[in-house]
């Protein structure tokens, strides 16, 4: 019934699950989130988290360095290339750029996110775009470097509906997280009501960002319903019809029907 079109599952709390993580996929599965696309954040870990996810058809993966990740290697794109080749990698990222973390002379940012991009163009696959304090700019690298002959989404929306049109008109989906269901996000909620129904999805951003009325606490993929409703609630519409067209949207993004 749902996906959730973010999540770090290499990330999350298995303590709950006996540190088990087939039992948490059984649960998973009874809340009914038939799909999730785990998403990397570097390098080092991802061969982890290949390995975790192997045996679970309905789990997806991403390849690509998040924008604050200093510590470890910087990707080439021969190398996201060479990762981004197999079928489970569906999408390429998070990349992005992010001014909120990162100061001073940040070139090596914009370098990182334009080899995310140059790859998923070769790959012929969406990009998975991370902005923060960085709006503008991202819109404007992504349209220098011709992203919108792939696409992708900008997760964990957290813009204005301008914004939002400007992305819209990059070939990019509107990803609605927890941050949605709080008080105080009036924009991001003004976005969820007109966003074209064929253009969003929904994610939980897990182990992070957990919605209303989980906030502050660890986020779990077995959260998205609760995004899932509250959008439900902004468009005067059902969760079912929510999650139905999230899904839709989910799989022909991904050319998964």
């Amino acid at each position: 019934m749902f996906i959730d079109s973010h999540c770090h599952l290499d990330r999350i709390d298995l303590a709950p699950y006996q540190n088990d993580f087939s039992r948490f996929m059984a649960e998973v599965e009874r809340c009914q989130i038939d799909h999730m696309l785990c998403i990397a954040i570097d390098l080092e870990a991802y061969p982890a988290m290949v390995d975790l996810v192997k045996d679970y058809p309905s789990i997806s993966l991403s390849v690509g360095v998040h924008p604050n990740e200093r510590d470890g290697q910087d990707p080439t794109v021969e190398e996201l290339l060479e990762l981004g080749k197999d079928p489970r990698v569906i999408a390429i990222g998070e990349t992005g750029l992010d001014y909120f973390r990162s100061e001073g002379d940040l070139e090596w940012q914009h370098q990182r996110f334009r080899n995310h991009i140059h790859a998923a163009k070769k790959l012929n696959k969406p990009l998975i775009i991370h902005t923060r304090a960085a709006g503008h700019d991202s819109l404007d690298v992504l349209a220098e470097q011709g992203a919108e002959e792939v696409g992708g989404i900008i997760h964990c929306f957290s813009e204005d509906w301008a914004y939002a049109k400007k992305a819209l008109d990059l070939g990019f989906y509107i990803s609605f997280s927890g941050i949605v269901t709080f008080k105080n996000a009036k924009e991001i909620k003004e976005v969820a009501k007109k966003v074209p129904a064929d253009r969003f999805l929904i994610e939980t951003d897990s182990p992070y960002l957990a919605p209303m009325p989980f906030r502050g606490k660890p986020n779990y993929p077995l959260y998205v319903p609760y995004v899932a409703e509250h959008i439900a609630g902004l468009r005067d519409t059902s969760v079912e019809n929510i999650a139905r067209l999230s899904s839709d949207n989910f799989k022909t993004l991904f050319n998964l029907h």
